[in-house]
């Protein structure tokens, strides 16, 4: 059987050659590095009975229907929503009534907007609580681009600033802000560090660790007058992140109605 884009076998070579526990010395030969490679299932299967590697699929962009027969892919979702099921085999195992939806539209949305790449890797970042890495990404919004980056023949990506990765709202995510994902991870860290830099939030409201944190990781608070208040964002329901930390209670306990998370 063979992928109905590339018409090549369901597998893909995976070369472990670069791996940090794979050494290799300049007199190793091709035999060696022969060793170091292992051929692995790669095909996602569809209920329309075409099959893809993952990346053809991918690269393909489709949502609503198969790239090769056409016929619709969707049913409904347990949910009320709309679910694309598929049995996935690949290096794992077997996946049986895989939803792959939610993946499609992301590689969909980003093929047509790589420029949100970034905040979309923000919003992940804040919902894990990860905020060294959240200030990390904010960071380099101000690198200047890499000479690397137009090697490639492909046009340049525009940049976002610091401002507008802060203040992004996911347009395939429920509309939600990094404010929102952060209460949605419960994560009150990374929430203190959204305020500091994108809200008027007064200065006597933040305990003082958020600016000795802020600090030691290398970013200030600057001016805030004439920018947007993270906190005045709503969700694709209408919920602030304060309305939202009142529906999760738990960590969010005395937030609701001190104003940190509302305007």
């Amino acid at each position: 059987m063979s992928c109905s884009k590339c018409q090549n076998p369901l597998t893909l070579e995976v070369d472990y050659s670069d791996d940090e526990d794979v050494s290799m010395g300049a007199g190793s030969s091709s035999a060696a590095a022969a060793q170091n490679s292992h051929t692995v299932p790669d095909d996602v299967a569809l209920h329309c009975g075409c099959h893809f590697h993952w990346q053809c699929l991918i690269d393909e962009y489709q949502i609503t229907e198969c790239p090769s027969c056409h016929q619709s892919l969707l049913t409904p979702g347990p949910n009320g929503g709309q679910q694309l099921l598929c049995t996935l085999h690949n290096e794992g195992g077997v996946q049986e009534n895989l939803d792959i939806l939610p993946i499609l539209t992301e590689e969909a949305y980003l093929h047509a907007y790589p420029e949100d790449r970034i905040s979309r890797a923000f919003l992940e970042l804040c919902r894990e609580g990860d905020v060294s890495a959240v200030v990390d990404l904010l960071k380099s919004c101000n690198e200047p681009d890499s000479d690397d980056d137009d090697m490639d023949g492909e046009p340049p990506v525009p940049k976002k600033s610091m401002d507008e990765v802060l203040r992004y709202q996911d347009p395939i995510g429920d509309m939600q802000s990094g404010l929102h994902a952060a209460v949605a991870g419960n994560s009150r860290e990374v929430a203190w560090l959204l305020l500091l830099l994108a809200s008027q939030l007064p200065e006597m409201e933040f305990p003082a660790l958020v600016y000795q944190q802020a600090a030691s990781l290398g970013i200030m608070r600057e001016d805030q007058a004439g920018k947007v208040d993270i906190r005045s964002l709503r969700d694709g329901q209408g919920r602030s992140a304060e309305q939202l930390a009142v529906e999760l209670g738990g960590v969010w306990h005395g937030w609701p109605g001190s104003g940190r998370l509302s305007v």
